[in-house]
């Protein structure tokens, strides 16, 4: 065995014989500490191994080194960090999912847990208990259905977060295999979107409304909403962007590139800041809005919530769902957008850009099926046949 020592003899770098790898080894509190460098290289081991050493040495300090943490207080110390860390990034709606999450499924399976003792194979039991209908169902009144597909995802993102803090705190060397081993390759489909008759249907149908509401003194959020589905429709914003939209930020230019009017706008949302140029048609509900409103210019364009009465519409107009069940919502009127520009020829790269998202997301989710999006003159190539003579 070759040994080298550092740090005045209190840490020995070894490697066995017929061995590549370098380990290193020292003695703490009368206990003796190995761990493996993983390195072939003796230089790079003896930083390691210095690394490794100063961290026992902070553990000791601390009061942690040999006491192994339980999952409870790996949890707690995830919930302590990520609701100081999220203050004023993330929604408190959010964050209350996580603690719920903990509180309610993760902390009643895995209580008494160690943390380094939790591997593939328990959660793979949790999700079999999730799964699986209580022998005593608490609530008697209603029929036991099991977690949705996604519900049972965030609880295992839930639980990958607490795994990430163990592993900063170096309560664990890593993470544990968190995949689902029997989960299929989950099947592609279009999101749920209005085609170009549907679409008109819709504005006519809340064209209708806000000419003729049901109740008068909803006639201005009728109005409103008429504008709502035309402007989504002709920019392709996401529901959560267009409710952070203020007045100052959408101008009226002339576009140099088509000669026609457009709406400049500048969003703020899930991808930080970016850019978004409408299509014309977004400019006379915007200018509506301003003649109606006469807002000032840090107004939001849409600060009341109109989902009510857009449901309603939906459901009378019998377009609440598509074909295959799903149903739509504000967010299908982005997605006609991005169909109804790819449809019309729209180059690919500028739609994503326009929308702030990927190539590869459109293509997925988009293009993948839309007829006529397939060339025929690429398709249809037959090969010449020779004539007989």
């Amino acid at each position: 065995m070759e040994i080298h020592k550092i740090l005045g003899n209190k840490v020995r770098v070894f490697r066995r014989d017929g061995s590549k790898k370098w380990y290193c080894s020292t003695s703490i509190n009368g206990k003796e500490w190995k761990k493996s460098t993983k390195e072939e290289s003796l230089e790079h081991a003896k930083d390691i191994a210095e690394d490794w050493y100063l961290g026992l040495q902070g553990q000791k300090r601390d009061g942690v080194l040999g006491n192994a943490r339980t999952f409870e207080q790996a949890a707690a110390k995830f919930a302590e960090e990520y609701e100081a860390i999220t203050i004023n990034t993330r929604s408190p709606k959010w964050v209350r999912g996580h603690m719920d999450r903990i509180r309610i499924h993760l902390t009643p399976f895995f209580k008494g847990t160690r943390i380094d003792k939790l591997n593939a194979g328990m959660v793979q039991e949790y999700r079999t208990q999730r799964m699986t209908e209580p022998a005593q169902n608490p609530d008697t009144e209603n029929t036991w259905k099991p977690p949705a597909r996604n519900t049972l995802h965030n609880e295992i993102v839930t639980l990958r977060m607490i795994l990430k803090t163990a592993v900063r705190h170096q309560w664990i060397p890593f993470i544990p295999d968190l995949s689902d081993p029997y989960r299929k390759q989950s099947k592609i489909e279009h999101r749920p979107w209005f085609t170009p008759n549907e679409y008109k249907q819709l504005y006519e149908a809340t064209r209708l409304n806000a000419k003729h509401p049901k109740n008068t003194h909803y006639r201005l959020h009728a109005e409103q909403l008429h504008d709502f589905v035309l402007i989504m429709a002709n920019t392709g914003l996401r529901p959560d962007e267009v409710k952070r939209l203020e007045y100052r930020d959408v101008n009226i230019v002339d576009d140099i590139n088509t000669e026609e009017k457009i709406l400049e706008i500048e969003v703020r949302g899930k991808r930080g800041v970016g850019y978004c140029k409408s299509m014309p048609g977004a400019v006379t509900p915007f200018e509506r809005m301003l003649k109606r409103n006469k807002p000032k210019p840090m107004d939001l364009l849409f600060p009341n919530d109109a989902k009510k009465m857009f449901n309603n519409l939906l459901r009378e107009q019998e377009l609440k769902f598509d074909r295959h069940g799903k149903a739509r919502t504000a967010y299908s009127l982005r997605h006609s957008y991005i169909c109804f520009r790819l449809l019309e020829g729209a180059d690919i790269y500028q739609v994503a850009k326009n929308c702030r998202t990927s190539v590869e997301m459109i293509e997925k989710y988009y293009a993948a099926h839309l007829k006529d999006m397939i060339d025929t003159s690429l398709v249809n190539v037959r090969r010449t046949k020779n004539k007989k003579v």
